[in-house]
């Protein structure tokens, strides 16, 4: 390249990093709402965590195959466009479900309230609203995954994709600030002067009326709905600022693409390929590719503690601690906080320390998580404060953000830039069988007469075995572009 070509191509190569977390943080805030509103829905229906939690594992369910599905795309199709799409239509469907118990009143003249037969209707279209939702979701990754190799070089993605990852811990943490500190803890009706509404949420919570619980939740009745209607108008102006920034590659600004090997200014350019020579490539890098399947059930292992920590975090600070929502918002907060730390600690890492073998960064990072996690169960026995708590589970945060950021570099230098988006979803998709074990499971396991400490004892499993997955990986090289 030119020298007048290297800096505009380091002004697109920022410029895609940039618009894509953008965007990805967009998807964030219609997504992430979900763990604020939770307690909400509990206490104005009474559904239960059981329910939440299969709702939640059917929608993370499918929202991993549609990784897979869109990663598989992603390889093929223009990234802008793919991106946009999935944000426009996520943003329909959380405004619709924003005004989903109206909805359900005008459709079937059933008044709103926690009667069974308003709950049972109202449930049903929550949930094929959320599926649909965290369907298109899966829209959000996986152009990622292709635009971002096509701009940078794998020497220097560790570096830049943890930069990029920061994205998942600012717009949960946008999600955090919105939903759980001002609107849950600020708007609403409220109806706490109103016997009957305070008693039905006692009902609701399994909890006496004067409990601290019941009275917040009956301050701020109707407030989970702003928690969707909100971010939906955010996210539907986010839908054309990411279009405006985004282009896909190199060579649709008048560019050069990125060689395989790594961008060397003799390199020659690629060749077109046939859809059939594509596919035998990415058999070969990924669906053959024993790394990319032990990395994504490394991944599983990740999220299933990343969202236990996400998911349940509020409901537990709020129900077992009797945290006010807005300190019981700051647990998702402080935890994303932590996080960029971590995932920019592990990337610089990576590269300057390990030589970009991330898998090594992978592995201290799960033995810190684990060992935060027994110091949270070792502070909650001895009663420390929530403070404390909310304190041990922000290192979690930040070491199990590493993985979380990483994997997918990994999985990218492996199975090379004209299959990474392919290898992400594949990953994606194991990953988000997750909700499996951190949603229906840790719900089921909540309600039982193991309780929250059972929850945190299986967390504790997940991290060994996640950890354990990275150890024959030590010696692995960094990428793939010398096979």
């Amino acid at each position: 390249m030119t020298l007048e070509q290297q800096k505009k191509f380091k002004y697109w190569q920022w410029r895609t990093i940039a618009g894509t977390m953008i965007g990805y943080i967009f998807f964030y805030l219609i997504r992430k709402n979900f763990s604020f509103l939770m307690p909400g829905l509990t206490a104005e229906y009474g559904i239960s965590k059981t329910s939440l939690g299969a709702v939640i594992t059917a929608a993370g369910f499918l929202y991993g195959l549609s990784k897979l599905l869109n990663g598989m795309l992603a390889d093929r199709i223009n990234g802008r466009w793919h991106m946009v799409t999935g944000l426009a239509v996520s943003t329909v469907t959380a405004l619709l479900i924003g005004f989903g118990a109206e909805i359900i009143t005008a459709l079937t003249g059933v008044p709103e309230g926690s009667t069974p037969e308003f709950v049972g209707k109202f449930t049903i279209l929550l949930s094929a609203l959320w599926i649909v939702n965290n369907i298109f979701q899966g829209c959000g990754f996986p152009p990622c995954s292709r635009l971002i190799p096509r701009w940078v070089p794998s020497n220097e993605l560790s570096t830049k994709m943890s930069i990029w990852n920061t994205s998942h811990s600012i717009g949960a943490g946008l999600a955090g600030i919105l939903c759980g500190s001002f609107i849950m803890a600020t708007m609403g009706t409220d109806m706490s002067s109103d016997p009957a509404m305070v008693a039905t949420i006692a009902q609701n919570l399994g909890k006496d009326i004067t409990d601290p619980a019941v009275i917040s939740a009956a301050e701020h009745v109707g407030a989970w709905k702003w928690a969707f209607i909100i971010p939906g108008i955010i996210a539907a102006v986010g839908v054309f600022i990411t279009a405006w920034i985004l282009r896909d590659t190199p060579k649709s600004v008048g560019l050069p693409e990125l060689s395989e090997q790594e961008n060397k200014d003799n390199a020659e350019p690629e060749k077109q390929e046939s859809q059939a020579e594509i596919s035998a490539y990415i058999t070969k890098h990924v669906w053959k590719n024993p790394v990319i399947w032990a990395l994504a059930l490394a991944d599983f292992f990740v999220y299933v503690i990343r969202f236990a920590v996400l998911d349940w975090g509020p409901t537990f600070l709020r129900e077992h601690c009797a945290m006010s929502p807005e300190w019981a918002a700051s647990t998702v907060i402080i935890f994303e906080l932590f996080g960029v730390v971590g995932m920019l600690a592990a990337g610089w890492i990576s590269d300057k320390v390990f030589g970009g073998r991330a898998t090594r960064t992978c592995f201290f990072c799960m033995l810190g998580a684990l060992l935060a996690i027994l110091g949270f169960i070792s502070l909650q026995t001895a009663g420390a404060s929530p403070v404390m708590l909310l304190f041990v589970l922000a290192l979690a945060g930040m070491f199990i953000y590493g993985p979380q950021a990483l994997i997918g570099v990994i999985a990218s230098n492996h199975a090379t830039r004209k299959a990474s988006a392919t290898a992400n979803g594949l990953v994606g998709f194991v990953s988000y069988i997750s909700p499996i074990v951190s949603g229906l499971g840790f719900g089921m396991i909540a309600d039982s007469h193991f309780g929250w400490h059972g929850v945190f004892v299986a967390m504790v499993v997940m991290a060994i075995i996640g950890m354990l997955i990275f150890v024959p990986m030590w010696k692995m090289k960094r990428d793939a572009y010398e096979e």
